[in-house]
């Protein structure tokens, strides 16, 4: 998102300075993706504490 706040190419930002549909459309994936890896990690830590506590059974 850093370097789509930065971007210099002109594709992010128009003249005027309003956001493009470019910015609109790769802001909205990258907030989805930090969300899934976000959900992903924590389904992947609860199985593995589930895991050690089963084995420490």
């Amino acid at each position: 998102m850093k370097n789509l706040f930065a971007d210099v190419s002109g594709l992010a930002f128009e003249d005027s300075g309003d956001p493009t549909t470019y910015f609109w459309i790769h802001l909205t994936l990258a907030v989805v993706s930090f969300g899934l890896g976000t959900a992903i990690g924590v389904i992947g830590a609860r199985g593995l504490l589930a895991l050690r506590a089963k084995r420490g059974e």
